[in-house]
């Protein structure tokens, strides 16, 4: 379930009620009855919770469907459990996103005090001037706000912390002794979005950021939170100006990622990797231990533990400089004309 410091929960809903927010229609009318707490993804899914199916190469995931409900298309029906409640619908994403606005919503600000009387400052932190601090949020020992920080609701930072002026922070733990530098946006929601009958919807994102002890995150970064578990960054990993982290990334610990560098959503990353400025990593991959990432290489495919990689796309920088030198012999080693 998402974590209720940051998310409220609605209540919970029929799915009569569901399946007429969503769109969709009850498989069996006789389920409607059915009351739903929860949204989940599919491999998590619960007797109070509803999930989705949307991709067909993950039918064979339905078997573990135990007790829950499930958005799917009517043509996939025939492949879930006995006893499975079904919600059919020619949009399983969409559908699954607004019974997820009805049942959960993130926590935001209350009250009209900049700091607010339910969360807790530890000795020695500072404050800076125009700083908000949400309610039930906590800031450890010697922690520095800088000038105009927002500090969600919930949120947890750690021991001697340096917060930049204008940085933003919402659904995060935050350990000891990082650096987010000014600018920084942490938790946001990540890119999400999926079609439906009247366009393009966005994906509710609950999820977290957890930010292990030691991290620095750069100016103007952003680090979004998880879609539905967590965006982790590792111990002591360095990551520059105008970076982005997408949801539900895993960093490990002591990586470096130099500026403009963009890791898109569910790749995991070892501990030791760099990656040079303008690098770029597609969804869903893995990038081994101790890998380094060629500046502006485009990584489409998963990186061995401990090889170097550059180019577009990128592969093995020993391949890549084969590649070069010969498409430079061919070119005849001149310049073209104008």
């Amino acid at each position: 379930m998402p974590d209720p410091r940051f998310f409220e929960d609605l209540g919970p809903a029929t799915l009569t009620e569901l399946a007429s927010l969503s769109g969709a229609r009850l498989a069996d009318p006789a389920d409607g009855h059915h009351r739903i707490s929860h949204v989940a993804p599919l491999e998590s899914a619960d007797a109070g919770s509803v999930t989705f199916l949307s991709d067909p190469k993950r039918l064979a995931d339905l078997a573990g469907l135990k007790g829950g409900a499930c958005f799917l298309k009517p043509e996939h029906a025939a492949q879930a459990p006995a006893g499975a409640l079904l919600l059919l619908t020619s949009h399983p994403q969409a559908s699954w996103a607004a019974a997820a606005q009805r049942l959960h919503a993130p926590r935001r600000h209350d009250g009209s005090q900049h700091v607010h009387p339910d969360s807790e400052m530890e000795d020695g932190v500072v404050v800076s001037p125009g700083v908000i601090v949400g309610q039930g949020a906590r800031v450890g020992r010697g922690t520095y706000l800088g000038p105009g920080v927002v500090i969600g609701p919930g949120v947890a930072i750690g021991r001697d912390c340096r917060i930049g002026a204008n940085a933003v922070i919402g659904f995060a733990l935050v350990g000891d002794r990082v650096s987010i530098h000014a600018g920084a946006v942490i938790g946001e929601a990540g890119f999400g979005a999926a079609g439906g009958p009247k366009g393009v919807v966005d994906l509710p994102q609950l999820g977290r950021v957890i930010l292990q002890d030691g991290v620095t995150i750069g100016a103007n970064s952003t680090v979004d939170r998880g879609a539905f578990g967590d965006t982790a960054i590792g111990e002591n990993t360095k990551i520059d100006n105008l970076v982005h982290v997408a949801h539900n990334v895993r960093l490990g610990r002591n990586c470096v990622a130099a500026a403009f560098t963009g890791i898109s959503g569910s790749t995991t990353v070892g501990d030791g990797v760099a990656f040079g400025g303008k690098a770029g990593v597609a969804d869903h991959l893995t990038v081994g231990a101790g890998a380094q990432i060629g500046a502006a290489a485009s990584v489409f495919k998963d990186v061995p533990a401990g090889e170097t990689w550059t180019g577009f796309p990128a592969r093995p920088l020993k391949r890549w400089l084969r590649e070069t030198a010969w498409l430079s012999r061919k070119a005849g080693g001149r310049e073209p004309r104008g």
